[in-house]
């Protein structure tokens, strides 16, 4: 990961002069050794012999070997020292993450035990061992400990139990990956974890593009008895940041104390095992503002940075956008021009890490550099609008609109002649010509005339691509970025993979005005289609007639089938309490039908999508964090049966409630009508 960032609370300049363990609470076994690799040995040298740990308690992440087991730890140092080695006690193995293939979560958590470091290390620091597991730091006047966040989120978490024990900061060096909406749920872990029971918490993670499909979206904060006291961006091109914050520990204990509980608690605590360092730590309180990014700003933001992290580290010269004038590929085109904004922003404000990448990969010569988004896109961003006799006047308008409004290089070109060349090829090989739907044709001719055309933006895209550069007199290429209006597969990124349709389109009305791309709002108004049949007076194509389902059932669909994991069957139980106010038990179930029948046909696709930022656990992408079949009967016989049996289960129950309701009524002399198909099926289930 290219870069971090760091919280942390300033320590007195007092010199490390020895580090005790509690003996009491220390193993008796023999000295376990410590093993790095050279590379790691190489880097705590480094860390350790310098001055980098002067006068701070610093958390360094890296693997470590006991004996036959490899840990996730946090090597706790200070002062040219290391003071403790923590290792993971909880690992995380779901999502996208996998932990397990590495490591082993250690699970002594009653005692620690002493470690040998290696003798190059052990010489260098004039250390021979440290204690290993799970514990905590007691200063004195403070106590601190640190937890990873895996187990931040476990039944039964660390800092529970070490805050019975007295420790006061928390310390969480973290890898934390951006997606949707989660920086509010990891804020409030942090707040809940200090607000009831007291405590500084310290959160660290890294920023940047991890070299995949995952962005880090830094946001490092100090929260202190459920108040943030500060906190770094979200969203930020620079390598490192840094954010100091000052904490009054006066603040925790009389938040503890005034607690009857957490006191009665304390007294009867389990005892976690501690190292004794003999120093002090005081600082002042102050508050600062928390960030909060809404949607929006994170659908721009997000993908941006991790666009630009991975522009400037891929060797490229720039993106490629196949620009239909479509809501995908119209914001698609827009995170790039952020991405713009956000690169001369930088440069304004100094950021030379960022300017020298800029020069280089907008090749600029004799002392120029970005001054102007638009400007600094003209050089590393090319849009094409490629169109066909289908194609109307209006989306070749916006097209050329919002190139103007970025600033990219856009090129307008019709390929007819490619598509009348592989169906005159087609015709000489097999005697016959394909025709559309509208026309006489067949299903079967309608998507394969749907197919060359997609196929064929992405041929000429990807040679545009290697090609533009040398046009222009530049070096280097220009890298694809996939919209799926034209091919689910035709890039080599793809930036709004994982976004759904309905916050798409919020985004897209949101960068009308915010990101001052006016044009994005003729956009997000207009019907989706992918023009790809003839228009008729009476007949034009619509993207979710094709489907057979709106992009917000979609949405609704895809949200149970990948983050709720539905079958058929609680799937449909689901979306009768959803929809039974507007749809009978019937209707929903043949909806499930040809959602499953569909998603079954093409699930293997999504095994060979182009890699897409991660911006949600909705993305359909499956090549990290989905791990089902590809390969299903799209009939699903059980499941669609047993769907039919609830719906005439309901149906029987339906009527049965009507005929009570009929009787009732001529009893009382009035006419009921108040109950509903839903209602009914609530009533069963």
């Amino acid at each position: 990961i290219s870069s971090a960032q760091l919280s942390s609370v300033q320590l007195s300049s007092a010199q490390l002069s020895s580090v005790k363990l509690n003996s009491a609470q220390f193993s008796s076994a023999q000295l376990s050794p410590v093993y790095f690799t050279s590379v790691q040995i190489s880097s705590v040298q480094e860390l350790l012999v310098g001055d980098w740990t002067d006068g701070i308690l610093c958390s360094f992440g890296m693997p470590v070997i006991r004996g036959s087991e490899r840990y996730s730890c946090q090597v706790l140092c200070m002062n040219r020292k290391i003071i403790m080695i923590r290792p993971k006690t909880c690992l995380a193995n779901d999502g996208n993450y996998r932990e397990l293939r590495w490591f082993t979560a250690w699970k002594q958590k009653d005692q620690m035990v002493e470690f040998q470091l290696p003798p190059t290390i052990a010489d260098d620091i004039s250390q021979n061992t440290v204690p290993f597991g799970f514990g905590f730091i007691q200063f004195l006047d403070t106590a601190i400990a640190g937890e990873m966040f895996e187990e931040l989120y476990s039944s039964v978490t660390p800092h529970s139990q070490l805050a019975l024990n007295g420790v006061e900061v928390f310390m969480s060096a973290s890898g934390s990956h951006h997606q949707l909406r989660k920086l509010d749920v990891r804020m409030d872990a942090f707040k809940t974890a200090t607000k009831y029971r007291g405590g500084v918490y310290i959160y660290s993670n890294q920023q940047g593009c991890d070299g995949g499909r995952l962005y880090y979206d830094g946001c490092c904060c100090v929260v202190m008895n459920g108040d943030v006291v500060a906190q770094g961006s979200q969203f930020s091109l620079k390598d490192v940041e840094v954010v100091v914050a000052h904490v009054n520990l006066d603040a925790v204990a009389s938040l503890r104390l005034s607690s009857s509980s957490f006191q009665e608690q304390a007294s009867s605590k389990t005892t976690v095992p501690s190292v004794v360092a003999p120093y002090k730590l005081c600082r002042s309180f102050h508050l600062g503002k928390p960030i909060s990014h809404p949607l929006k700003e994170e659908i721009a933001f997000g993908p941006a940075c991790w666009l630009w992290d991975y522009l400037r580290r891929s060797g490229a010269s720039g993106f490629l956008v196949p620009l239909s004038g479509g809501a995908d590929s119209s914001s698609v085109a827009a995170i790039v021009g952020c991405m713009c904004q956000l690169v001369v922003k930088e440069i304004e404000n100094g950021n030379e890490q960022v300017k020298t990448d800029a020069l280089r990969i907008g090749q600029y010569h004799n002392g120029q550099y970005p001054t102007d988004s638009k400007e600094f896109a003209k050089r590393i961003f090319c849009t094409v609008f490629m169109g066909t006799e289908n194609s109307s006047k209006a989306t070749r308008s916006r097209s050329k609109v919002l190139a103007d409004e970025i600033g990219s290089w856009h090129l307008d070109v019709c390929i007819d002649a490619l598509i009348s060349g592989l169906l005159t090829l087609f015709q000489t090989l097999t005697g016959k010509r394909p025709r559309y739907k509208v026309n006489g044709g067949s299903n079967a001719e309608n998507l394969g005339l749907h197919n060359i055309q997609a196929r064929t933006r992405m041929v000429f895209a990807f040679m545009l691509a290697s090609l533009m550069p040398w046009v222009h007199n530049k070096s280097g290429f220009y890298l694809v970025l996939a919209t799926s209006n034209y091919d689910c597969s035709s890039g080599d990124l793809n930036p709004i993979g994982s976004i759904n349709k309905t916050d798409l389109r919020a985004f897209l009305r949101w960068a009308a005005v915010h990101l001052g791309y006016p044009s994005l709002a003729a956009v997000e108004a207009a019907p989706p289609t992918g023009e790809l049949e003839p228009a008729r007076c009476d007949c034009t194509q619509a993207d979710e007639k094709d489907m057979g389902m709106t992009y917000e059932e979609l949405s609704v669909y895809g949200k149970l089938r990948k983050n709720y994991r539905c079958g058929p069957v609680s799937m449909f139980q689901e979306l009768c309490f959803k929809w039974g106010s507007k749809l009978t038990p019937s209707e929903i179930g043949e909806k499930v039908k040809h959602f499953f029948k569909y998603y079954s046909i093409n699930r293997h696709k999504m095994t060979s999508l182009t890699p897409s930022y991660y911006a949600e656990s909705y993305s359909p992408e499956d090549n990290r964090f989905d791990l089902r079949q590809f390969l299903y009967n799209s009939t699903w016989p059980f499941q669609f049966r047993k769907i039919d049996e609830l719906v005439k289960e309901a149906s029987c129950k339906k009527a049965d409630l009507s005929r009570l309701d009929d009787r009732d009524d001529k009893q009382a002399g009035v006419i009921s009508n108040h109950i509903g198909a839903m209602g009914v099926y609530e009533n069963g289930y």
